[in-house]
């Protein structure tokens, strides 16, 4: 197999180590360095949980990359509520042994980018440190093959405003130029951000019988999902009365290894910087404003072929008998492609 060459650029968070572990799975990828912004947490908190996702799943060799430690303008908002303050649910892992974070995550982006011809950028976070590589090196953007970026919203509510995700919020304005590069770099003509937004994660939720299901299937990795999303699961029922949690970055990584797991439509995409709408991606779905699309907007999945994805890479399902268990836990989702 080919494996594509990726970057993934995260702030773990709960869901980032799930993406990671994820990622890490799957023979597709050539996961080529981390790189850590701040967002959910801290930069040096989010490398370091980077590297107990690294430790357990048997790869410390892949080097992780400390990353901007605040937006380019607005004062930063880290998502300790939603993920602990440790990151990973406080559920008290210890550090990884051995490996260390390096530093200089803008550096190795933009090197990285200019060496090579097909590199993909999978952003499970806020966009800081895709900006700064665009204002130090905007021609190192030639050599990007795929950007995808988990954030947004299309017309989904917000989930840290009425109309803003997290990542865009937390940096509107890195959020901004990002999606303006798209539009406006001629490295960039021809290539669009495909946006995971909430319309599509919010179908994706890990409920208490699919985590007892892989626990069944097995258990250490299924004890440790637990143990990290446990934090998780009381914060989605106290804020959204949700039996479980919403589970939005492995859909980003799943996504670009399966493509049939979601569909949408290509516009061009701004955000909003100020004001009460900081954050809110606006789409131009219509074509209102006469742009090129910069973007490819995802509006449905297939929750439950995700989750079988999931099963199999994370806790080496079978795939019959995880179709079969899976269609008869899980409540069919609105949105699916």
């Amino acid at each position: 197999m080919n494996a594509r060459k990726v970057i993934i650029d995260c702030d773990p968070g709960i869901d980032d180590a799930l993406a990671l572990m994820l990622a890490i799975a799957s023979p597709e990828l050539e996961i080529l360095g981390i790189t850590v912004v701040c967002g959910n947490v801290p930069v040096e908190t989010g490398a370091k949980n980077a590297l107990k996702v690294l430790e357990w799943m048997g790869r410390p060799d892949i080097p992780v990359y400390l990353g901007e430690e605040k937006p380019l303008v607005r004062g930063y908002v880290d998502a300790r509520d939603t993920h602990g303050e440790d990151g990973l649910g406080e559920s008290g892992y210890p550090e990884a042994e051995g490996i260390k974070p390096r530093r200089g995550a803008v550096s190795f982006l933009t090197e990285t980018l200019r060496k090579n011809e097909k590199v993909s950028v999978i952003a499970l976070g806020p966009l800081t440190n895709i900006a700064r590589v665009i204002q130090d090196a905007p021609e190192c953007m030639a050599g990007l093959d795929e950007f995808v970026s988990m954030g947004g919203s299309y017309k989904s509510n917000g989930n840290c405003s009425p109309v803003a995700e997290y990542n865009y919020w937390c940096d509107p304005h890195a959020a901004g130029e990002v999606y303006e590069a798209f539009h406006a770099l001629p490295w960039l003509k021809g290539k669009k951000i495909h946006m995971i937004c909430l319309d599509v994660t919010r179908k994706i939720v890990l409920t208490p019988n699919i985590l007892e299901y892989i626990k069944c299937i097995d258990r250490n990795m299924g004890e440790r999902i637990e143990k990290i999303t446990r934090f998780y699961f009381d914060f989605h029922w106290k804020q959204e009365g949700v039996i479980g949690c919403v589970i939005n970055d492995p859909l980003a990584v799943a996504y670009f290894i399966e493509r049939s797991l979601c569909s949408g439509f290509d516009c061009y995409t701004a955000v909003e910087t100020e004001g009460i709408s900081m954050g809110q991606s606006i789409s131009d779905a219509y074509g209102f404003w006469k742009k090129e699309p910069n973007s490819h907007v995802l509006t449905g999945t297939d929750a439950l072929g995700f989750m079988k994805f999931f099963l199999q890479r994370v806790a080496n399902a079978d795939e019959s008998e995880a179709e079969k268990v899976l269609r008869q836990i899980m409540v069919p989702q609105e949105g699916s492609v």
